[in-house]
């Protein structure tokens, strides 16, 4: 499961997290605390050209606002891209999966999570990079570093349609996390001289460990859930990876002209470099049976590690779990009784299937204190189900097209668990 949030949010936080990691990482030369921002502009522009291999088409422009400039512009910008309406949908979904605090304020929270940090950012509606006044000058640095690429960025594509998206959290993802890898990439590159993995001992595994290790100077993110931390951790580090990788790979093609379709595509050299691209399939939800549809999405592999993780606590069972997604969907719906939701994924092989169901009712087994046992009635294995804490879940394969479909469900107790009819799902090719 993972978060559809406005760019610029993800920005702010990771940006700054990235600044301390570089700077506990390397030394850095002290310099005159007065350092003009275009100095660090034209040299940041040539490092940026000559790792990209792409020219600015025409000068950036700079400006400084105050920190409550800033926070004003986006406010009305994360507004505008996450409706109230979405953002309290999306809440219930993180809230009926355990992924959140029943009691937190979702949108408030990220709202303050925005405000812990801000550095700079580039607007793409205006062509502008902002930075803040009085921000300590490595974290300024470090930002507009970043935001430079994604202004050339903005001169090769269009940054708002690329990211525009709709109804498909996964891919959002993906393609965020190419914008952002490549920009991570090319701005610590160029900060460390070369190709960081490198110039920095450890490379992108050290980065990771030190980022976790700063959490501390940011107290908002250090005790966010766990999904809102890797939801914003992973455009940039797993993003960066992936970037790296293509450089290797492609050269000097541009990762934003064959952007992935999904985490998958990001995580896996195979399923987005190999001889037959791995593109997920297609699930068609029917309407549902019982109550009321509220919200509709996909979660993807990555949004699936970070469910069972979060559930497990072990990484390895999170990773083996979602290993073989080939793609899904899930339906919110609302009754008197409450929210429920139906969650369809289908899988490469039915080892993958039986894997990733065992994970499931290990997740079960640990947030309603009762492993999931076969329904009366049900072919083996076919419909296990538990109940616990108010809540009924049900776990349900079925094939379909030769392929194997798990249905989970997850209700208020005494409520059917026939949301949605499994043998009405429809599966096709992208």
């Amino acid at each position: 499961m993972t978060l559809r949030l406005p760019a610029f949010t993800a920005r702010f936080v990771v940006v700054a997290l990235l600044g301390l990691a570089v700077a506990a990482c390397r030394e850095r030369p002290d310099e005159d605390g007065a350092a003009p921002y275009a100095r660090v502009v034209a040299e940041s522009i040539e490092q940026i050209e000559r790792g990209t291999g792409l020219t600015f088409k025409r000068p950036p422009v700079l400006e400084v606002h105050s920190k409550e400039q800033v926070r004003e512009f986006l406010v009305r910008r994360f507004d505008e891209q996450s409706p109230a309406s979405e953002m309290a949908a999306e809440e219930q979904v993180f809230k009926t999966l355990g992924l959140i605090p029943p009691d937190m304020d979702y949108r408030r929270f990220l709202l303050d999570l925005l405000n812990e940090q801000i550095v700079g950012y580039y607007d793409p509606r205006a062509d502008k990079l902002y930075v803040v006044e009085g921000q300590a000058r490595d974290a300024t640095n470090i930002a507009i570093a970043h935001e430079l690429i994604h202004a050339l960025q903005a001169q090769y594509v269009n940054l708002d349609s690329i990211q525009g998206v709709t109804g498909d959290v996964d891919r959002q993802l993906a393609v965020q996390s190419v914008l952002e890898g490549q920009a991570t990439f090319e701005q610590m590159s160029a900060m460390a001289g070369g190709d960081i993995s490198l110039r920095i001992p450890g490379g992108w595994d050290q980065i990771r460990r030190t980022i976790r290790e700063v959490q501390g100077e940011m107290p908002l993110f250090a005790n966010a859930p766990l999904v809102i931390q890797e939801s914003l951790l992973f455009p940039y580090l797993s993003g960066a990876d992936f970037v790296h990788r293509f450089k290797a790979q492609r050269g000097r093609a541009n990762p934003l002209d064959d952007l992935p379709v999904s985490t998958e595509q990001v995580l896996h050299s195979r399923a987005y470099f190999g001889a037959t691209r791995d593109v997920p399939s297609v699930i068609t939800l029917p309407a549902p049976a019982i109550g009321e549809k509220v919200y509709e999405n996909g979660i993807g592999e990555f949004g699936t590690r970070v469910f069972v993780y979060e559930h497990t606590n072990d990484q390895n069972t999170a990773v083996q779990a979602a290993m073989g997604w080939d793609g899904d969907r899930y339906v919110l719906t609302r009754t008197a009784a409450g929210h429920s939701i139906a969650w369809v994924s289908v899988w490469d092989s039915d080892l993958d299937a039986a894997e990733y169901a065992s994970a499931m009712a290990e997740t079960v087994m640990r947030r309603y204190g009762g492993l999931p046992e076969a329904a009366a009635g049900s072919a083996a294995g076919a419909v296990r189900r538990a109940s616990g804490r108010g809540r009924t879940v049900e776990i349900r394969t079925r094939e379909a097209a030769g392929r194997t479909l798990v249905l989970y469900v997850d209700v208020p107790e005494g409520q059917s668990t026939d949301v949605i009819d499994l043998a009405a799902v429809k599966l096709e090719a992208r």
